[in-house]
């Protein structure tokens, strides 16, 4: 399955949900991106199909699969790396936490590694 940027989302909020050491529900989900329960609740069927996410049935927690962690972690790293460098570009926290939010989907994994390593490489200057 092909993932869309919005199952990107949702697999990025579980990850950085589950940072803070409580479980995760969709609730926790809706409320953190601003999202509808039901527009929630069918990502979180999806995403459990495809097999990015495991809810346990008598809790409702969502616990992302090797997967789904692998893919929120990547995302995860972009959106940081992007907006930190936006950030020391000169643009504003707010427009460069967005402008990271749209672009951590778009980004090529080639583009994304010279950025990367153009980064560090100027960090350690």
């Amino acid at each position: 399955m092909v993932l869309q940027e919005s199952g990107e989302m949702y697999l990025e909020t579980v990850l950085i949900l589950s940072k803070t050491g409580a479980p995760v529900r969709a609730t926790d989900i809706g409320e953190y991106r601003k999202f509808s329960k039901p527009s929630v609740s069918r990502a979180v069927g999806l995403l459990s199909r495809a097999g990015y996410i495991v809810v346990d049935k008598s809790t409702g927690y969502i616990t992302l699969t090797e997967e789904g962690l692998s893919i929120a972690e990547k995302i995860y790293e972009r959106h940081n790396l992007l907006s930190q460098y936006l950030k020391e570009l000169g643009v504003s926290p707010e427009v460069a936490d967005a402008d990271a939010c749209r672009m951590e989907h778009a980004i090529s994994d080639e583009s994304f590694l010279a950025i990367k390593q153009h980064f560090e490489k100027n960090k350690e200057k």
